[in-house]
């Protein structure tokens, strides 16, 4: 594969849906990514609170701009924060570093798009967001 097609990306979102529901998380907000950053799909669930898909998208916007998932670009800030400030800046504000972006790679390793999830904690969401992408048989990277 070295695309992201729509029936992946929905695929991806079902089951990190699905993982939400069944570890009981908060209403979940999951948006699939391409590698060029277009928003190949996306879903809001009910009661998930307002503004959670620009989130979403910034976290799976900054994991694909810097190239590492969002747990990653969480630790780069805590060590440059000025940094990644910039950054954030230089990329429209389109980057929330915190867990929950995470990249999506084919079996060859080749870079298909990314995911973000948002409207849990931030490991929560992370962990929705690579189950997503493991049911649709990729490689989820966090780091």
């Amino acid at each position: 594969m070295s695309t992201l097609d729509l029936k992946t990306a929905r695929t991806v979102i079902a089951a990190a849906r699905t993982h939400g529901r069944s570890a009981e998380l908060k209403p979940l907000t999951v948006v699939v990514l391409d590698a060029g950053g277009h928003v190949v799909a996306a879903e809001r669930e009910d009661g998930a609170s307002i503004k959670r898909f620009e989130i979403a998208v910034g976290k799976a916007h900054g994991a694909l701009a810097l190239g590492m998932g969002s747990r990653a670009i969480m630790a780069r800030a805590e060590q440059q924060a000025f940094f990644v400030a910039a950054v954030t800046a230089a990329v429209g504000g389109s980057l929330i570093p915190v867990p929950g972006g995470v990249l999506v790679r084919d079996g060859a390793g080749t870079l298909l798009g990314a995911v973000g999830v948002t409207g849990d904690t931030s490991d929560h969401d992370e962990a929705a967001a690579v189950a997503g992408i493991e049911a649709a048989g990729l490689t989820a990277q966090v780091d």
